[in-house]
């Protein structure tokens, strides 16, 4: 275990120690050479209280040793342990294509994620701050990281479906909603997190990985995914996830929906436009380069992004099986090499030790036998 000062400075008060048991038994040796002579030594010793030689000295000691505590405490001393960390901010990124109107689940599948993201940020403690990303043709902050719940529960209130799936460009856009509150977390590269709409870019087929870059430090900020489907244009999820590798960013996605969905009906509220992956009927539009259904999820890219960035992919075919998943979120944290502050311990036993000493000097002194 490694020990550390954050003010090494303040141990110079450390020094008064031994200048207070210099000055002790130079107190002792003067009293000696004081001291009236008696040529009958036995004589003293029988009118004198007796009183062993240890108890002079205990309740000196205790406080001294008080005193050395405290001038430790003032050097904030830390050690380094391995503690959970959980996450200091939670990035919600919401997929609002227009297959989220799809009825598979009860009332559709954007009316159950709604009310399970309300009660998600509900359900946080106060010191976790929560941002919120929404995407379908693009990929934007909707809420940058905030504790206030009343925002974050307007914006989810608010989501309306658009046109389009980008799932990288969503977790680009995250990793710079952590940036501007980690600076240990550089914004990501490429336009597709710029939040441009990308509608003229062509659609980039998937993609394996590459490996990501080792990263020297996993951030306590994570991401959470949620979506129904398959990226259907910009960059690649999992050449996303290469990033928010690198940067030490942890992406949780959330397959969310059937694989048979079934009519797609929203309320006037969610329609963005009236804009959907496909006709308004059905799902004739939903079929991309290769046959892949952009309205089904692409599990294996969600598990390819998972695995890369160290996060953890998870399934959710219906309202209740997403509530469970996003309730079991803040369990997944790390235990991270930190410095621990143990000033207080040392202060506190600094006080118990000069309590015990004065307690000791007023007990034997009045009653020294």
């Amino acid at each position: 275990m490694t020990v550390s000062f954050a003010l090494p400075y303040a141990l110079l008060g450390l020094l008064a120690v031994p200048v207070l048991v210099a000055a002790y038994l130079w107190q002792l040796r003067r009293r000696r050479r004081n001291a009236v002579r008696f040529s009958n030594v036995a004589l003293i010793r029988a009118v004198l209280p007796r009183q062993r030689m240890w108890r002079r000295h205990l309740p000196v000691a205790l406080v001294l040793a008080s005193l050395a505590l405290l001038g430790l405490a003032a050097g904030r001393p830390q050690v380094r342990a391995a503690v959970p960390v959980s996450s200091s901010a939670v990035i919600l990124a919401v997929d609002v294509s227009g297959s989220m109107c799809a009825t598979d689940v009860d009332p559709n599948r954007l009316a159950a994620a709604q009310e399970a993201v309300r009660r998600f940020i509900d359900e946080q403690d106060d010191r976790t701050r929560i941002g919120l990303v929404v995407f379908s043709g693009f990929a934007q902050v909707a809420v940058a990281p905030t504790t206030n719940k009343a925002d974050l529960r307007q914006a989810v209130d608010g989501l309306t479906t658009g046109r389009g799936t980008t799932i990288g460009a969503a977790i680009l856009k995250s990793i710079d909603a952590i940036s501007e509150i980690n600076p240990s977390v550089a914004p990501a590269d490429g336009g597709a997190a710029t939040g441009a709409d990308p509608d003229d870019q062509a659609p980039t087929p998937d993609a394996p990985a590459t490996p990501a870059p080792e990263s020297p430090k996993t951030v306590p900020e994570i991401v959470v995914l949620l979506t129904d489907g398959a990226n259907t244009r910009g960059v690649t999820p999992q050449e996303a996830a290469v990033q928010a590798a690198a940067r030490g960013v942890r992406v949780y996605p959330i397959g969310f929906g059937t694989t048979n969905p079934t009519q797609m009906v929203c309320t006037s509220d969610q329609l963005g436009g009236g804009l959907f992956d496909g006709p308004p009927g059905g799902f004739g539009g939903g079929l991309g380069p290769g046959g892949r259904n952009f309205l089904v999820v692409d599990e294996e890219a969600l598990q390819t992004v998972a695995r890369t960035t160290g996060g953890e992919y998870f399934k959710a075919s219906d309202a209740d099986q997403l509530q469970g998943v996003l309730n079991d979120l803040p369990k997944h944290v790390d235990v991270q090499e930190r410095n621990v502050e143990v000033s207080v311990a040392f202060a506190g036993l600094a006080a118990l030790l000069l309590l015990l000493g004065l307690g000791l000097a007023g007990r034997w002194t009045a009653h020294p036998q």
